[in-house]
């Protein structure tokens, strides 16, 4: 039978193989956690304490879940973005702290105003839900394509107190697009990776986060930012403004796509790992 200690030296060093020493270790004090209800303290304090008959099947499950590159965050069922606690499951993109970013710089820049904001592409409605809890006064619209994505963001949002209206948009589909009102802000953190680069994809993210909110057409890759800047064009008010996460590697073509349909003072920044990562643009009309 496991204990405290052997259960997490067996965790770490089967996940070893998967990810760096730094993560597997990570990963296996947060299963251990949320298997045994014990913090870290609380289980090197108690090393030796067996694991339950329940929570031994709970471990051998979960590994086997592990093993076949499952997030760890689909498993517990939650993770943290802003110091928040954001329900999860595979319907929906796992939170990066890139987007936190992003969200910061929309409430540092409209602190204490009372902006209509849309989020295009809500997924768990960790952009959605942030900016209504840290701009009160804002009226917030999180608009997905995916029926689970909307449940998911739907549950953050009622269980984070934030009032917010939640629409089901496919932005592919015009006639849906015009159901939509006029904004001061709009948010995205857009699908934006092309196909072609599956490859390249960590197999946590590519055989289990949604490829709906991942992946764009190869000879397509701006996509999505061309709609939504398309979209800024009818529905956005005089100085509104358009936050997005970026592609790095297309960065600067984003950049020029939003100058070339009339935004201005456009502005990427480099996120704190130093990739190209966020872009605003202004829109006067």
């Amino acid at each position: 039978m496991f204990t405290y200690s052997t259960a997490y030296y067996d965790l770490k060093n089967a996940l070893q193989p998967l990810y760096e020493e730094g993560e597997a270790t990570a990963i296996a004090h947060a299963i251990l956690e949320h298997i045994t209800g014990a913090d870290k303290l609380e289980r090197l304090t108690e090393k030796d304490k067996p694991l339950t008959a329940i929570q031994q099947q709970q471990y051998i499950i979960t590994k086997e879940l592990l093993l076949k590159a499952t997030p760890v965050q689909y498993i517990i069922g939650k993770t943290w973005f802003l110091g928040r606690e954001f329900m999860v499951n595979d319907s929906v993109l796992i939170p990066r702290p890139e987007t936190e970013e992003l969200v910061d710089w929309i409430v540092k820049d409209n602190a204490g105003k009372s902006p209509s904001i849309i989020d295009i592409g809500t997924g768990s409605g960790c952009i959605a839900v942030s900016l209504k809890l840290d701009l009160p006064q804002a009226t917030v619209t999180a608009c997905d394509v995916s029926s689970g994505a909307l449940l998911v963001a739907r549950m953050n949002a009622s269980n984070l107190d934030a009032d917010l209206e939640v629409k089901h948009i496919d932005f592919l589909n015009p006639e849906q697009v015009d159901t939509l009102g006029r904004y001061d802000i709009i948010a995205s953190n857009p699908p934006y990776i092309p196909e072609s680069d599956k490859s390249t994809i960590h197999a946590n993210v590519l055989e289990h986060e949604p490829h709906v909110a991942l992946f764009v057409p190869t000879d397509d890759a701006l996509l999505f930012y061309r709609i939504i800047a398309d979209f800024g064009l009818t529905n956005l008010n005089d100085n509104g403004l358009v936050y997005c996460e970026l592609d790095r590697d297309y960065a600067l073509q984003t950049k020029d796509l939003f100058e070339s349909k009339g935004y201005i003072n456009v502005e990427v920044r480099n996120d704190m790992a130093g990739n190209t990562r966020m872009l605003k643009a202004l829109l006067k009309k």
